[in-house]
């Protein structure tokens, strides 16, 4: 049967995305148990100089699955990837999983689809980095004529006052870092003060916040509601 919200392809397509996961992290704890603590790749990992463990899983153990727009790949021929697959198969290397290592070197086929997903990333890359720089220029062109004063406001050049308190509650971004581990600034004594200031009551506090129940992805809940329906 098909998952909620989902057809019946689109749920075969979820459970073989989950499968060759499960897969490739079978493979790189099986590869991580070889790993010396000494290992330079190991502790550049760890110590957040660069990389992590999923790099050293596809350099060791096993690529993975290559996507694009997120689903596996599916672009080609017709009714098939490549002209080397028959036409409709569903197997995992037919739809651009690298069953190789980077070490062990990847295949014709397996190189084929590589390309393919990190042609997506290159583009997505260069689209968001120019978006966000002409943004970020804009942004700076525009603010360019405020200042904060030693007063604590917000003024332009001509001494018009834009904002009594900077950031309307004085709150600075530097101290708020989270690289902070005792941060000068107590973000949640600011929100239940202005929160106290906003609502008379506490009924009407709780109106407003409500109760909020934590979003859940379907997919990583996919195979609890599979084994459920097949026991019915």
């Amino acid at each position: 049967e098909s998952l909620p919200g989902r057809t019946v392809d689109e749920t075969l397509e979820m459970k073989i995305m989950q499968a060759l996961g499960k897969a490739r992290d079978s493979a790189g704890d099986i590869a991580e148990e070889h790993f010396a603590d000494t290992n330079p790749a190991v502790v550049m990992a760890e110590s957040g100089a660069r990389g992590s463990m999923l790099n050293l899983t596809q350099m060791a153990g096993c690529v993975g699955q290559q996507a694009v727009r997120g689903e596996r790949i599916n672009r080609g021929y017709e009714d098939r990837t490549l002209s080397h697959f028959e036409p409709h198969d569903l197997s995992a290397d037919a739809h651009g999983f690298v069953e190789h290592s980077y070490r062990e070197g990847l295949g014709p086929k397996e190189f084929f689809f590589h390309a393919m997903g990190g042609r997506e990333g290159l583009v997505d890359t260069a689209v968001r980095t120019s978006k966000s720089g002409y943004l970020q220029r804009r942004l700076i062109n525009a603010l360019s004529e405020l200042e904060t004063q030693y007063d604590g406001t917000v003024r332009d050049t001509g001494d018009n006052i834009v904002q009594f308190e900077f950031g309307e509650d004085g709150t600075s971004p530097v101290e708020v870092s989270s690289a902070h581990e005792d941060p000068a600034v107590d973000v949640e004594s600011i929100a239940d003060r202005v929160l106290d200031a906003e609502f008379d009551t506490d009924t009407e506090l709780e109106q407003f916040l409500g109760e909020r129940t934590e979003p859940t992805n379907l997919s990583e809940h996919a195979d609890d509601w599979w084994m459920a329906q097949s026991d019915d």
